[in-house]
C-alpha cells in the first residue's frame, strides 16, 4: 500500500503546493467508518507522534465516547435525544474501523492531547456522504483519492459554514507551538480550511443532553456498523501490526464466503458447485457496479448468495459477516439492546431470508407409516446383488424424460428470441406491439412493433453436464437403450451405484453428465466408440455423440460453460447447431433432484424398489 504523504516532517519550513499542512496544523481528511482510513491514520499518528490530535466529534460526547473506547474491542452505542425533536432518539455506534475511533485510541497510546472539535451541540448539519469506493486507495493512493473528491466540492450552506466556524474556533485556541493533527470528514475539509483563515467567535452553547452508553447485541452488529463485523474483527486483531496485506478486501470476502460455504455444507448436506462460485463473483461485481462501487458490500454478498444458491446459503453468509467474537450479549454495567438498521441509518435496504431446515415436528412419523427398511446385518444387500443385468427405475425415467422435453422447448425458445426484430410501426403491426421498446422510446412519440421469425427444425438431443469431472470422480460409464418409443437412448457417467446400496440390488448414484436422444434403440456404446476418442473429456464425448445421433438440426447443451469453439465447426460440418443453456439459468432445486439416479440389478427389483427409494 502507498504511504500517505499528506503530513510532512515538522522541521520542513517550506509548505508544498497543495499540501494539507497549515503552520503547525496537519489536516487528515477521512471517510467516516472506512477501514482504509483508520489503518492509514494509525500509521501517521505512530510515525509523526503529534502533541495534539483534534477529531471531528461533539464536545458533549467526550466523556461517554472515552468510556466507549475503554470497552473496546467490545462495541458500544451512544444514545441521546435529538435537540430539535424530543421524541427522536439518535444512536451513534462506536466501532474499531472508524477513523475517528482510531484517532482517539492511537492518540491516547502516545499520550497526546485529544480535542473534540465539534461545537457543544449534538445536531450536526446534514452533508452528502457519497464517497468513491475506498478500495481504490491501495491502487491510486490517498492523495489522488482526496484530490479527485475535492475537484467537485459539496454545496455549502449557511449551516455548514457556521458548523465549520465552531470547529475552527476550537482549533485556533489550541497550543500554537504544539504540532496538531486534525482529523476531519472529507466533506467538511474545505469549509474548515476556509474558516481557519479568519478569527472566529465562540459558538453559542446549547442545553446539556442526557447521554447513555449501551451494549449492542451481537446479532445486530452487521446492521448498525459501516464495515461488517467480520472485517472489524480482523482489523482489531491486526491493528497492532498493520500488516501490508491486511486490506486485501477480495481475499477477505473470499475467506468469508468459503467459511460460510463450510457451514452451509454442514447444516444442509448440500454443496456449492464451481459454476455457482463463478456466478457469485460475476453477480457481486455487477451489483457493485450498479451501486458505483468497486467491491460489493455485505448486503450485496447476501443478495448474490440468495440469488445464485438459496436462502440457506444467504443466511450463512450474513451470519459469517456478522461474526464478532469480542461482543457479548450481556453486560454487567450497560443495558443490552438489539437495534435495527433503520434506527441508525437513513434509506436502509431490507431483505427477507426464509431458511429451509428440517424441524423436529416435521421429522415425526405419521401413525401407520412404515419405517424405511434397513439391513439386518452389514453386507446383507450386497450379497443379494448378482450383477447379471442392470435397469433403471421407471418413475425416475418419467422425471428425466419430462425435463428433457422442457430443455428442448427452452432451447428452441432461446433461438426464437434471438430472431426477434423490433421496428417503428408503419403499415403493419406484424407480430404485435413491443410495449417495452415503445415505453423506452416514449419521447419519440412512436409505436414499436416486433416481428418474430420462426426457427426451422427442432431439438433432437439433449446433453446435461453437472460436473466436468476433472478429478475423475465419476467412473461409472454406461449406455442405456430406451425400452419403448417414448423413452430416449441415454449415455451417462456417474458415481459407481453399487458402492452405495439403498436396498437389495438397488444402488444409488449421482450423475456427472448425461446424453438423451430420440428415437430409441439406435445408440452404440458411446464410451467404447472409437469415433469419439479424440474428445478431451467425458462432456466432449457426450457432445460428439449428441451431434452424431441427433435426428434434428439442433442439439441442446446444458453446462456451466459453453463448449470449445471447435465444436461449432464440427456441428456445422454435420449440419447441426449447438444451443448452449447455462446451467445457472435453471432451477437449482430441480437440477439437484434430477441428479440422483438409481440402478437396479434386474427387472424383478422394480416391483419392490419403491419400498427402499426416497
Amino acid at each position: 500500500m502507498k504511504r500517505c504523504a499528506m503530513s510532512h516532517d515538522p522541521s520542513t519550513s517550506v509548505e508544498q503546493a497543495g499540501s494539507l499542512r497549515r503552520g503547525n496544523f496537519t489536516y487528515i481528511p477521512v471517510v467516516p467508518g472506512r477501514v482504509e482510513f483508520a489503518a492509514e491514520l494509525r500509521r501517521i499518528i505512530l510515525r509523526d507522534r503529534p502533541g495534539i490530535v483534534a477529531v471531528e466529534l461533539p464536545g458533549l460526547l467526550e466523556d461517554s465516547y472515552l468510556q466507549a473506547l475503554a470497552r473496546l474491542p467490545q462495541m458500544s452505542v451512544l444514545l441521546y435525544i435529538d435537540e430539535k425533536d424530543d421524541e427522536r432518539a439518535i444512536y451513534v455506534p462506536v466501532e474499531p474501523c472508524d477513523p475517528f475511533t482510531e484517532a482517539v485510541r492511537s492518540a491516547l497510546e502516545i499520550d497526546a492531547q485529544v480535542v473534540f472539535l465539534e461545537p457543544d451541540r449534538l445536531e450536526r448539519p446534514h452533508l452528502p456522504d457519497l464517497y468513491p469506493d475506498t478500495y481504490s486507495i491501495p491502487f491510486i493512493g490517498f492523495e489522488k483519492y482526496i484530490e479527485a473528491y475535492r475537484v467537485y466540492p459539496q454545496i455549502r450552506t449557511e449551516e455548514v459554514t457556521e458548523h465549520a466556524a465552531g470547529m475552527a474556533w476550537k482549533l485556533q485556541g489550541s497550543d500554537p507551538l504544539a504540532p496538531v493533527l486534525v482529523v476531519v470528514s472529507l466533506n467538511l475539509l474545505d469549509p474548515l480550511l476556509d474558516a481557519m483563515e479568519v478569527p472566529q467567535d465562540p459558538p453559542a452553547r446549547v442545553r446539556q443532553s442526557d447521554i447513555r452508553l449501551l451494549n449492542p447485541h451481537p446479532d445486530c452488529l452487521a446492521e448498525i456498523t459501516v464495515e461488517y463485523p467480520y472485517l472489524q474483527d480482523l482489523y482489531e486483531n491486526f491493528r497492532l501490526e498493520l500488516a501490508s496485506d491486511f486490506l486485501d478486501r477480495p481475499r477477505i470476502q473470499f475467506d468469508l464466503l468459503r467459511k460460510a460455504e463450510a457451514e452451509y455444507v454442514t447444516n444442509t448436506g448440500d454443496k456449492i458447485e464451481h459454476w455457482q462460485r463463478r456466478m457469485l463473483a460475476r453477480y457481486t461485481r455487477n451489483l457493485a457496479a450498479i451501486g458505483r462501487d468497486l467491491m460489493a458490500g455485505v448486503f450485496d454478498l447476501t443478495v448474490a448468495a440468495r440469488s445464485i444458491v438459496d436462502d440457506n446459503y444467504a443466511w450463512e453468509v450474513w451470519q459469517m459477516a456478522n461474526q464478532y467474537p469480542a461482543q457479548s450479549d450481556v453486560s454487567d454495567m450497560l443495558e443490552t439492546v438489539n437495534l435495527s438498521g433503520n434506527e441508525i441509518w437513513l434509506n436502509t435496504k431490507k431483505m427477507r431470508l426464509r431458511r429451509r431446515l428440517p424441524r423436529m415436528k416435521q421429522r415425526m412419523l405419521p401413525r401407520g407409516l412404515k419405517p424405511r427398511k434397513k439391513e439386518k446385518f452389514e453386507g446383507e444387500w450386497a450379497k443379494q446383488t448378482d450383477g447379471n443385468a442392470i435397469c433403471s427405475y421407471p418413475p425416475e425415467d418419467l422425471l428425466i424424460e419430462n425435463y428433457g422435453r422442457f430443455l428442448k422447448k427452452k432451447a428452441k425458445s432461446m433461438l426464437s428470441e434471438e430472431r426477434v426484430r423490433t421496428e417503428p410501426f408503419t403499415t403493419s403491426i406484424l407480430d404485435g406491439i413491443d410495449l417495452r421498446e415503445t415505453i423506452r422510446n416514449w419521447h419519440e412519440g412512436k409505436l414499436y412493433v416486433r416481428q418474430q421469425d420462426k426457427v426451422a427444425g427442432d431439438v433432437g438431443a439433449v446433453v446435461v453436464i453437472f460436473d466436468e469431472d476433472r478429478n475423475d470422480r465419476y467412473q461409472y460409464l454406461t449406455t442405456w437403450l430406451g425400452e419403448h418409443q417414448n423413452e430416449s437412448d441415454m449415455a451417462f457417467y456417474s458415481t459407481f451405484p453399487f458402492e452405495h446400496l439403498v436396498g437389495p440390488g438397488i444402488g444409488r448414484a449421482e450423475y456427472g453428465g448425461f446424453l438423451m436422444t430420440l428415437p430409441p434403440r439406435r445408440m452404440y456404446d458411446v464410451w467404447s466408440d472409437p469415433d469419439y476418442d479424440y474428445a478431451l473429456n467425458k462432456p466432449e464425448r457426450l457432445l460428439m455423440a449428441a451431434l452424431d445421433y441427433s435426428m434434428q438440426r439442433m442439439v441442446a447443451y446444458v453446462a456451466a460453460k459453453p463448449p470449445r469453439s471447435i465444436f461449432r465447426s464440427i456441428a456445422a460440418h454435420l449440419n447441426r447447431r449447438i444451443v448452449y443453456i447455462p446451467i445457472g439459468a435453471l432451477s437449482p432445486a430441480k437440477m439437484k433432484k434430477l441428479r440422483v439416479v438409481h440402478v437396479l440389478d434386474s427387472y424383478q427389483r422394480r416391483s419392490d424398489a419403491k419400498e427402499f427409494l426416497w
